[in-house]
């Protein structure tokens, strides 16, 4: 049963990473262009460009390979892992979380993979393009971002226990909204705590910043509601068909 999941679950996040390969590239990489340019023009602007002219680095891979075929194979891959991992995680969640069936259980999950994995951390430090951000704090700043990460996805965990021990005694709306008012009090509390990051350089295009940022955090909405919906669709018939007469929703 579980090897079958996980089969499933690859597939599923092998589409969704084609699908989000297709929406970085469209909307992503004409940013990332952007930002490049305006890197080249800021280095062409300070006082050692004509020692760099003098010994250019050399290129060890392509800007028209990285957009393509390397992008092509880090979201392919990504969705994958990410596809057998959901797996997993719907295999041990499945017949938990209420009345639930397959594509509701798959799509809830995913959703709260999304918020606690994507959408909260880069609410506090959002991604940024090329030129952005200081070369002398990349690890401070790495750290700061997975400490969100890490903090979120705990969150989200004591957020559903929360809700699976009011679910019996308040009713699962109830115990729904508490949890999520619990997990949202707490992230406040991790982003008070934890200090800003403003690194963006003088005269950068605010624009491109923000669709920057926008694309980014739609690759992961694409990624997660195609795993979501597309692997709730494929576990369905064969989980389904081993729990007759019961009652399920979605």
């Amino acid at each position: 049963m579980t090897g079958s999941l996980l089969l499933r679950g690859m597939v599923a996040g092998l589409i969704a990473g084609i699908l989000a390969f297709l929406f970085a590239h469209h909307f992503g990489e004409p940013q990332v262009d952007h930002a490049i340019a305006f890197e080249e023009q800021m280095s062409a602007a300070s006082p050692h460009a004509m020692q760099m002219q003098d010994a250019p680095a050399e290129e060890l891979v392509s800007r028209q390979t990285q957009s393509t075929w390397g992008l092509a194979t880090g979201t392919l891959v990504y969705g994958t892992a990410v596809g057998g991992i959901f797996a997993l995680l719907f295999a041990f969640a499945y017949g938990r979380i209420g009345a639930l069936g397959a594509r509701a259980t798959s799509a809830l999950l995913a959703a709260m993979a999304f918020v606690s994995i994507a959408l909260v951390p880069q609410l506090k430090y959002p991604a940024n393009p090329p030129a952005v951000g200081s070369d002398e704090t990349i690890v401070a700043r790495t750290t700061l971002f997975f400490g969100v990460l890490i903090a979120s996805i705990l969150a989200m965990v004591i957020a559903v226990m929360i809700a699976r021990r009011l679910w019996a005694r308040w009713g699962g709306w109830n115990g729904a909204t508490v949890a999520g008012a619990a997990y949202v009090a707490l992230l406040a509390l991790i982003f008070v705590a934890l200090p800003p990051v403003n690194e963006i350089p003088q005269g950068f295009s605010a624009q491109v910043i923000w669709d920057f940022r926008v694309s980014s955090l739609g690759i992961h909405l694409v990624l997660w509601t195609v795993i979501g919906l597309g692997f709730g669709a494929l576990a369905e018939r064969r989980l389904e068909a081993r729990r007759p007469g019961r009652a399920v929703y979605g």
